[in-house]
């Protein structure tokens, strides 16, 4: 079959999933259209650390011959998946971004990584991250700035910055990253994707490099919500090698993904509490709002005082629990850390025991507080939306990574801090071109929920029709 140059790469992950299941297109096919489309573009976006082409053509090869046995089983067989730099991989180097772990070889894989494998994906690469983890630039200062496919000179977002790269150029259909202060979501907004992160412990995070052990989630990004919904539906559930994972029942979440919001309540947060955010994007979220009222969603605007205080204890337990993480390598090579990162670690090892203290307490009340706005906690809500991120992809070149890492997270954060699944969606673009996201969060194990608010928004409005570096 003829295929036009590119088409395969716009596929979203349900519909290569659909279309290997059909027998449309081989499982080798859709591996090689994404990594021609690696070696076409990712010189100038720097989406990957390590491409593992021989790798993903066998699996690819081994997917199309069991799938002409009838052997084959999996809702992701065949269909070319990547993962940011800190999931660990059997045999595949992990560097977490960093200069520590460049030559790192694991032994086994990560749980979520085994489980990909067990639906059936092929397995691309690693993707390029924010060094460690500890910021939201993507400008790595040992593997090379991740550039943002609707413009070059603007930054992703991160620290899974490589992972919505990659999806927006087409590189891949689907990818998993982490997210600790908002590292899911402000790249998903910034480069026009969707991301979402779970509930604090619905994801195992096994194999999984830290950032702070009370704050890391794992999720899955895709082009579309329903992708990220078959996603989730893979890599979600309990696992006993992991303390932090808890045994809650996974709902089937795209059981009911297509159900629309008619009759639900959604909180908008009211803009004195939102901060500083800028025109363009306040404008985009407001008509977003319509579209889901348009939708028959009832609309209530909501006052959330603690937002700034949630996004700042945030910060504080991720950066006071890296150093305790980092605290042999600052001590022995600080000259092997990138700068920005170091000032972050420095910052994270001054606070005292007092200051931690202080904040897991808020974050016990702050928990209890947030969660009580919705339905499942006697609150009269289904959901709440606000801005991904307070402006628009900023300009790579002279950008202060600390600074900027605070303001970016300062929508993101509070819902780290509370634990609650929080999903980025695609919601305009600005007078530059530039993708805006649309937050949407739930209350605790909601996830069923904050999807469906997603692919409602997603039904009820035009998607973004710019294809980046097309």
């Amino acid at each position: 079959m003829t295929r036009i140059p590119g088409e395969l790469n716009t596929l979203s992950l349900v519909g290569a999933a659909a279309s290997v299941a059909r027998g449309e297109v081989s499982p080798v096919e859709l591996t090689v259209a994404c990594l021609e489309r690696i070696a076409a573009l990712d010189s100038q976006v720097n989406a990957f650390i390590t491409v593992m082409d021989d790798d993903a053509v066998y699996d690819a090869r081994v997917a199309e011959a069991d799938l002409a046995r009838g052997d084959s089983s999996g809702p992701l067989a065949g269909v070319p998946i990547a993962l940011k730099d800190l999931f660990d991989t059997q045999g595949v180097r992990t560097t977490a971004g960093s200069r520590f772990f460049a030559d790192r070889v694991p032994d086994h894989d990560a749980t979520v990584v085994e489980k990909l494998r067990g639906a059936g994906a092929v397995l691309l690469g690693k993707l390029n991250m924010h060094e460690w983890a500890l910021g939201v630039t993507n400008d790595n200062p040992h593997y090379g700035a991740c550039h943002n496919p609707w413009a070059l000179d603007r930054i992703t977002g991160g620290s899974s910055g490589g992972s919505a790269a990659a999806l927006a150029a087409g590189m891949c259909y689907g990818a998993l990253g982490s997210d600790t202060g908002g590292s899911i979501r402000i790249p998903a907004a910034l480069c026009g994707v969707v991301g979402l992160k779970p509930t604090y412990g619905r994801v195992s995070l096994s194999g999984v490099v830290p950032l702070s052990w009370s704050l890391d989630h794992a999720g899955p990004m895709a082009r579309q919500v329903r992708d990220v919904a078959l996603l989730l539906d893979i890599i979600a559930g309990f696992d006993r090698g992991d303390p932090g994972s808890m045994d809650v029942t996974t709902d089937d979440v795209l059981a009911d993904l297509e159900g629309g919001v008619a009759g639900w309540r959604i909180g908008v947060i009211a803009d004195e509490w939102l901060g500083d955010v800028e025109g363009e994007v306040r404008s985009a979220v407001r008509a977003a709002v319509e579209a889901l009222a348009s939708a028959g969603a009832w609309v209530d605007e909501l006052a959330v005082p603690d937002l700034p205080e949630a996004a700042r204890l945030n910060g504080l337990m991720t950066t006071a629990d890296a150093a305790a993480f980092h605290r042999e390598r600052m001590a022995e090579a600080p000259e092997q850390f990138g700068e920005d990162v170091l000032t972050r670690l420095r910052r994270g090892a001054s606070y005292g025991a007092a200051d931690y203290a202080d904040a897991r307490r808020r974050q016990t009340i702050l928990k209890q507080t947030f969660a009580s706005w919705f339905v499942e906690r006697g609150g009269e809500l289904d959901a709440v939306v606000l801005p991904t991120t307070p402006c628009a992809a900023p300009r790579l070149d002279g950008l202060d990574a600390v600074a900027t890492a605070a303001v970016l997270t300062r929508l993101t954060a509070p819902f780290n801090f509370t634990g609650l699944p929080a999903l980025s969606v695609p919601c305009g673009v600005t007078s530059e071109g530039l993708p805006i996201g649309l937050q949407v969060v739930g209350a605790p194990w909601a996830e069923r929920r904050v999807l469906r608010v997603g692919r409602a928004y997603e039904l009820a409005a035009p998607g973004i029709e710019a294809r980046p570096l097309a």
